[in-house]
């Protein structure tokens, strides 16, 4: 008992609280496994607290934590969950999804709800043969989809609607995001467009969304939809429309001007649709599509699934030095797979400090306590486990910073230009060149969109990756399922961890973990 009040002291004096303003007949100190509970009597106040020892690297962490305001965290969450129950996002398990209703579901009942939704948005609900068709479509052929895309807005929508409310645009706008984007924070399409509101880079970087080695900004959720309430602000003045101001968000401004001309001046999207391109003449279609399954849902017995995780049970911190997903993984005991889908931004999982640059951490509120009160200790770990680094991490560079290439034998112009996220007509822009020949040795100009990591630093990954000494003796094989993820499997097993998992297997992203995929669990 002597020893663990020693511990005690020193846990009292580490963290800041005097040794006079302690009255040891009142410390009560209980042991279990790994955690020390300490409550001590102050001279202000009683407050009890929790030592949780961490094993990382062989060496035990101690991380504190106030019972007292970890109770007033609990207190507020369940307000706020019982004041958020919405009946039109009630999750269900899979499997009473059950048949999506379109049985009786005639045309003019279509256009009855149709024009009930007119009534209410400020945009032309109108209806016509081809929205039935694709709403039925929907409902027929995409409800797994869709059952998914409520699960995900139960986390999106909220920060959507109140960046809508701010700047004063129509709430269903929020649907605009599954329309571009299947609310994936890193969906990139075939000419470039990133994000949850597909960004081009050129765009983005006009909306004060940066790029750079390690952050894209346009997999922000928060400064992305920011951007395109922005983006959707300045359509609207130039239209005065709604339904005009999206479609020239998906086709941009000028081919809505050469449709309303070739139409002969009329501003309907309906009677101008056949003007645009193919893509935008879809698009409004399946904007209002969207936005009905979404209204209507409960009518047709389609409800979400898989909810990933509520708004208000996630918080930010700025972070005050660099520090990546793996260190906070191994002092707050989460995983990649978590931090991955809450900090979208960061393209290589680690989360730098800029000068001028506030870069944020998103977590689950439960965990926020925990990084806040040992926020010196997870610093401090951060920076021995960077010192044990025998390969420094990638350098830091904007996305129009300009960088001098060394041409490599084998290399040719799109080889380079992917591995840098540009064109090739830019290259030769930039250096001048009029043929695409190129000699080794030679030096390119070159403005990157992306980190780039040379073949030989990924050669010695794999080299000293493949050196990890599996631990002896028996291991169970199990065979991944869709919907797996390294965390589901790691509740599987008592004391195996997500860490665990990864080493075993040399599994070094969870992109790579496909249904069928066989692992080593020891």
């Amino acid at each position: 008992m002597q020893k663990f009040l020693t511990i005690a002291l020193l846990i009292v004096t580490f963290y800041g609280f005097s040794q006079e303003n302690l009255e040891k007949k009142d410390t009560l100190i209980q042991v279990d496994n790994n955690q020390i509970e300490i409550t001590f009597n102050f001279k202000v106040q009683i407050d009890t607290i929790r030592i949780d020892t961490t094993l990382i690297s062989g060496k035990n962490i101690a991380l504190i934590e106030y019972s007292e305001a970890s109770e007033f965290d609990k207190k507020w969450m369940e307000s706020l969950k019982f004041s958020s129950i919405d009946s039109s996002m009630i999750i269900l398990p899979q499997d009473t999804i059950g048949k999506v209703v379109i049985d009786n579901f005639s045309t003019d009942l279509l256009k009855e709800r149709l024009t009930d939704l007119n009534s209410r948005t400020p945009f032309n609900v109108e209806y016509n043969p081809s929205l039935e068709k694709i709403i039925k479509h929907y409902l027929k052929n995409r409800k797994e989809t869709f059952a998914n895309l409520m699960g995900k807005a139960k986390y999106y929508f909220p920060i959507f609607e109140e960046h809508l409310d701010k700047y004063n645009i129509p709430l269903e706008i929020k649907y605009l995001a599954i329309v571009e984007s299947a609310l994936k924070p890193n969906a990139k399409s075939r000419v470039g467009a990133k994000g949850l509101w597909q960004f081009m880079y050129s765009t983005g970087k006009m909306y004060d969304l940066k790029v750079s080695s390690y952050v894209d900004e346009r997999s922000d959720p928060i400064k992305s939809t920011e951007a395109a309430c922005k983006y959707l602000t300045n359509l609207y003045n130039i239209f005065n429309d709604w339904d005009l101001a999206l479609a020239a968000y998906n086709s941009g401004p000028g081919n809505v001007n050469k449709a309303i001309r070739r139409s002969g001046g009329k501003k309907n999207y309906w009677n101008i649709r056949h003007y645009l391109p193919r893509e935008t003449a879809g698009y409004l279609p399946a904007f209002y599509a969207t936005f009905y399954i979404f209204e209507y849902a409960n009518e047709h017995q389609l409800y979400a699934k898989n909810e990933l995780i509520n708004t208000f049970e996630t918080d930010t911190i700025v972070v005050k030095r660099q520090i990546t997903f793996d260190q906070i993984n191994k002092v707050l005991q989460t995983d990649d797979e978590l931090l991955e889908f809450l900090n979208p931004q960061y393209k290589l999982n680690i989360i730098p400090v800029i000068k001028n640059r506030n870069y944020t951490l998103t977590i689950p509120k439960y965990l926020v306590g925990k990084f806040v009160a040992n926020e010196d200790q997870i610093y401090a770990y951060a920076l021995a486990d960077d010192a044990k680094r025998e390969k420094p991490l990638p350098k830091y560079f904007e996305a129009n910073d300009r960088i001098r290439y060394r041409v490599r034998n084998g290399d040719y112009l799109g080889k380079i230009a992917k591995r840098h996220g540009v064109s090739v007509s830019s290259i030769k822009r930039w250096n001048g060149l009029k043929s695409n020949n190129l000699r080794v040795g030679q030096r390119l100009t070159i403005y990157p969109r992306r980190a780039y990591v040379s073949t030989s630093s990924n050669s010695n990954k794999s080299k000293n990756t493949g050196k990890k000494i599996l631990p002896k003796g028996k291991y169970t094989t199990y065979v991944v399922k869709k919907g797996d993820s390294l965390w589901l499997i790691s509740q599987k097993y008592p004391k195996v961890s997500v860490t665990q998992i990864k080493e075993w297997n040399n599994i070094w992203s969870t992109k790579y973990l496909k249904p069928g995929t066989k692992l080593r669990i020891y």
